[in-house]
């Protein structure tokens, strides 16, 4: 089977999340190709260096500075339609050369293709069936939910990586409830390229992982530096920075570098005491796989409602037990 497998470039976590799925499909023999952009499909790149890509259409994103995503969010509108219908047009050229028998896109909104519907399994992948908005704008998340289904309707099944039962859910009511009953949504579990390790690494007391659009990567970093660099205890900071060279940087008490490989990453996330962190759902993810969600202190993108709900539905759910 030849599959093509393309997220969205909206910071790491899309890309990351596929990992797993990339691999499950090598694993069983499958021909896979990835599709992408930016800062993503480089990610991507760096972990399967032997596999084929295609690029898709540019969309970058780019945060306020601001404790409010609206503006910014609303200013991108226009580029995300527009890079919804350049990946159709994009996928039409390649489909008709590469033939793939199955297309994943996780949360690219125009990564389907009419023509081919009944000859491609067509997936779209997304732990957000229900758009989160700030308090403001929360009379207009009914809305907000039927433009989303809208979108994932077109496509032949809707991939929900959470597990099935509301109980246990990492993501909440952003993917359960009661207007979630649909034939195409299936609940595949959830997805991390991370794995628990035999031996952590018990060098750092804190990690500090950046993630996500600029210029609230930076802010978070600067904020976290200004306060981490006073204290006694040792810490690492990774700092998300997937295109830069593997250079380590040391200052006093604190170590900076720009990435690290996922056996490394799961050892020190093992071996410390505290993660400072984004509650991006990706995250989420990895640290309930490597059982170390207690250690998190979440740190939601200011002004990103998903964040925001992921940061109180996870202490809520921890206070609870």
């Amino acid at each position: 089977m030849k599959i093509l497998i393309a997220p969205l470039n909206w910071g790491l976590g899309h890309a990351t999340r596929c990992i797993p799925l990339v691999q499950h499909y090598l694993d069983q023999g499958d021909e896979v190709v990835l599709g992408g952009d930016g800062d993503s499909l480089l990610r991507l790149r760096q972990a399967f260096p032997a596999l084929r890509f295609i690029p898709l259409a540019p969309l970058a994103i780019r945060y306020s500075r601001s404790d409010s995503q609206v503006g910014a969010l609303l200013r991108a509108l226009p580029h995300v339609i527009r890079a919804a219908r350049n990946d159709r047009r994009l996928l039409e050229q390649f489909y008709a050369d590469e033939g793939f028998d199955m297309i994943v896109s996780d949360n690219r909104f125009g990564l389907f293709s009419p023509k081919s519907r009944g000859s491609v399994r067509q997936i779209y992948m997304t732990h957000q069936l229900y758009v989160r908005l700030p308090r403001f704008w929360r009379w207009a998340e009914g809305i907000a939910y039927r433009l989303h289904r809208l979108v994932w309707q077109r496509f032949d099944e809707v991939w929900v990586p959470d597990y099935a039962q509301a109980e246990h859910s990492l993501s909440g009511a952003l993917s359960h409830s009661d207007r979630s009953v649909s034939e195409r949504i299936r609940y595949i579990g959830p997805l991390s390229r991370l794995h628990p390790v035999s031996e952590p690494d018990t060098t750092y007391d804190t990690v500090l992982l950046l993630s996500g659009p600029e210029p609230q990567r930076t802010l978070l970093e600067q904020q976290q530096l200004a306060a981490l660099q006073h204290q006694k205890e040792r810490v690492l900071v990774v700092r998300g920075r997937v295109g830069e060279p593997m250079v380590r940087w040391q200052h006093d008490n604190i170590t900076l570098v720009p990435h690290l490989p996922d056996h490394q990453l799961a050892a020190v996330l093992q071996g410390c005491h505290t993660i400072i962190c984004r509650s991006g759902y990706s995250s989420v993810m990895d640290l309930a796989a490597l059982g170390v969600l207690e250690k998190a202190h979440f740190c939601p993108t200011p002004g990103q409602s998903e964040q925001e709900y992921l940061a109180a539905w996870l202490q809520s759910s921890r206070t609870a037990l």
